[in-house]
């Protein structure tokens, strides 16, 4: 009964509509998302400083803390998702760890994560095939994503949204999707090489392709 509950809770929770449309903020700054600020986190805002439970593989020792500090001076995409268990997420997170190879090759690491706790994570990972070999971390959001400002309104979930972050802890991308949408992991790889560039890229561009020359 109680799993048979989840299931049906989580179900709802992957169809809302989960916020829709990411926000632009009139004002780039590096001001963290604390507590009683709403708004969501943008291009030239800190990433904050967080330190999480995370599920790193199935076994009974797979859980560890994690923080900022693991990431010091390394690109890492940060997406997050509605909950677990449900239907479109376990996809996402599949095809993460498909294209984890092309992410490392880009020195550029990739954590996952929900409001869900690391041993909800970790049930998850257990029973689902798709899922028992992530070579990337699920972290337990339920105080970073506040932070973010991801938060769907009603229910408290993750927005399915995603960050690039620089070495320097600057978020330079963040997108978010409908909640019955599945991001493009291809189109994270692609502005992923595009910010990595330094260079100006037209409308697009991918990794090959010239730049746009001034003058």
């Amino acid at each position: 009964m109680h799993q048979a509950g989840r299931l049906f809770r989580d179900q709802r929770a992957d169809v809302l509509n989960a916020g829709s449309l990411p926000r632009r903020l009139g004002n780039l700054t590096q001001a963290t998302n604390l507590s009683g600020d709403p708004r969501m986190l943008t291009v030239g805002d800190l990433f904050p400083q967080f330190s999480c439970q995370a599920c790193v593989g199935t076994g009974k020792d797979d859980v560890k803390l994690l923080s900022n500090a693991d990431y010091a001076g390394k690109w890492v995409v940060y997406f997050f998702y509605p909950k677990d268990f449900t239907f479109v997420c376990p996809t996402e997170l599949a095809e993460f760890n498909k294209q984890l190879k092309a992410f490392a090759d880009r020195d550029t690491s990739v954590v996952g994560g929900s409001t869900d706790n690391e041993y909800s994570h970790l049930a998850w990972r257990r029973s689902h095939s798709d899922l028992e070999h992530l070579e990337y971390p699920l972290v337990a959001a339920q105080k970073l994503a506040p932070e973010l400002g991801i938060l769907e309104k009603a229910e408290g979930f993750c927005l399915r949204a995603t960050f690039i972050v620089d070495p320097n802890g600057v978020i330079q991308w963040v997108d978010v999707n409908q909640g019955r949408v599945g991001r493009n992991v291809a189109e994270v790889l692609r502005v992923l090489d595009a910010l990595q560039s330094d260079e100006l890229c037209p409308c697009n561009w991918k990794k090959g392709d010239p730049y746009v020359k001034v003058g």
